[in-house]
């Protein structure tokens, strides 16, 4: 059972106690993210680096030895609507995990030669995701679809506006972003709750109060086709438009249509592009929720000499999802599919925190295991076939190719 209650300046916190496991995760989620920077494009991203690189009371080495001396794992991540930083260890040291993080959120320094360190660091993650297509792709498709909205921003930002972030722009963000109003502490695992409430209260109890309130401009999608060129031996193709958002009606039929479209080696997609027609090594489909959009992408890596087959063997296994009912047992085996994925996903005291953190952060709420399940036994093949009817329309997809051949095809 999950208890949410608030800390006395107005942070959620949500506390799952698993007595069957002896260990616990604790993370602090913000409602920061490249949705929320209208100036300073990476800064929610830096500002995640930075944390990491001392505070008052410990050096960046510090941090990193407290944790490694009572066997935990330390470690963050942003995305387009929030930024999490969380610690996983052993029950016992619950304590010292959540010194550690508040000490980190209410004592950064943000030291200026740290910084200007830091920047490099981040200039070297895009290099990183330059020379990984696939990384790069994600990007660019997200880019694409969502062009004119906030949600198209980079999370890491550009060479140019990392390197314009001084230290004046990141308080000034903290101020505006990092407040009691936009945070929610999760911790799922084997702990007192009493004592993790106190604990919490001490460590974070100070964080100024208030909230910021955050809008996503309506945009229109117009589908394009993007072509970049790499010196590398494989095309990566991505299809990509509009999806479903976290709290849709759709929500579970939108899930159970990806599963079967592209969701597994079982999947339409990856029999058909991959094993029949040996076009690629690696397909799929997946669904980007976020809470008011989501983002819907195919992906596939192929030959470049293949690209014209591969991506006419996709559309068609989209467009065929539309042909006849889908079968009842194709229906039950992506059902189970996705029970079996939310069951394994609940044995992990991570994957409950996040999930815990993500949802009230962002929708207000949790979710039941009862109410999950009830969600995804309702899907009908008629639910399947009205979705797969209003994606079924190969002009109503962008395109991102990287590929080493400039050419359109």
């Amino acid at each position: 059972m999950i208890e949410t209650s608030t800390l006395s300046n107005g942070i959620t916190i949500a506390l799952e106690r698993l007595p069957y496991v002896q260990s616990a995760a604790v993370g602090v989620w913000i409602r920061a993210g490249a949705i929320d920077e209208t100036e300073h494009a990476g800064i929610s991203h830096f500002i995640e680096h930075m944390m990491f690189k001392g505070t008052q009371r410990r050096s960046a080495k510090t941090i990193a030895e407290d944790i490694d001396r009572i066997g935990g794992s330390i470690n963050a991540f942003t995305g387009k609507e929030a930024t999490c930083y969380y610690v996983k260890t052993q029950s016992e040291h619950i304590g010292k995990s959540i010194d550690v993080l508040a000490d980190m959120f209410s004592g950064s320094v943000f030291d200026p030669t740290e910084m200007e360190k830091e920047k490099n660091v981040v200039i070297e993650e895009m290099n990183m995701i330059e020379d990984s297509p696939e990384d790069l792709g994600h990007d660019l498709i997200c880019e694409a679809v969502f062009s004119g909205s906030e949600l198209g921003h980079s999370v890491i930002g550009t060479k140019d506006s990392v390197t314009a972030i001084t230290r004046d722009d990141i308080f000034a963000y903290l101020a505006s972003r990092y407040v009691a109003g936009n945070i929610v502490i999760s911790v799922a695992g084997n702990f007192d709750p009493a004592a993790v409430r106190a604990l919490l209260e001490e460590g974070f109890g100070a964080v100024r109060g208030g909230g910021s309130a955050r809008s996503i401009r309506p945009s229109e999608f117009v589908p394009e086709t993007i072509r970049r060129t790499k010196d590398i031996e494989q095309t990566h193709l991505f299809l990509g438009r509009r999806g479903t958002a976290m709290d849709a009606d759709d929500y579970y039929t939108f899930s159970l249509y990806n599963g079967i479209l592209g969701g597994g080696m079982s999947s339409r997609l990856f029999q058909n592009v991959r094993e029949d027609k040996a076009l690629a090594y690696s397909v799929y489909s997946m669904n980007n929720a976020f809470t008011d959009d989501g983002l819907f992408m195919v992906y596939a890596g192929v030959g470049s000499d293949k690209e014209r087959e591969a991506k006419d063997a996709i559309l068609a296994e989209i467009a065929g999802m539309t042909a006849a009912r889908i079968p009842d047992d194709e229906l039950s085996k992506a059902k189970e599919q996705s029970k079996g994925a939310y069951v394994f996903g609940q044995e992990s005291i991570s994957t409950r925190m996040f999930a815990t953190g993500r949802n009230l952060l962002l929708l207000g709420r949790t979710f039941s295991q009862e109410e999950i399940m009830r969600g995804i036994d309702a899907v009908t093949p008629d639910d399947i076939g009205r979705i797969a009817q209003s994606y079924a329309d190969p002009a109503g997809y962008t395109s991102v190719v990287i590929s080493s051949d400039s050419a359109a095809v």
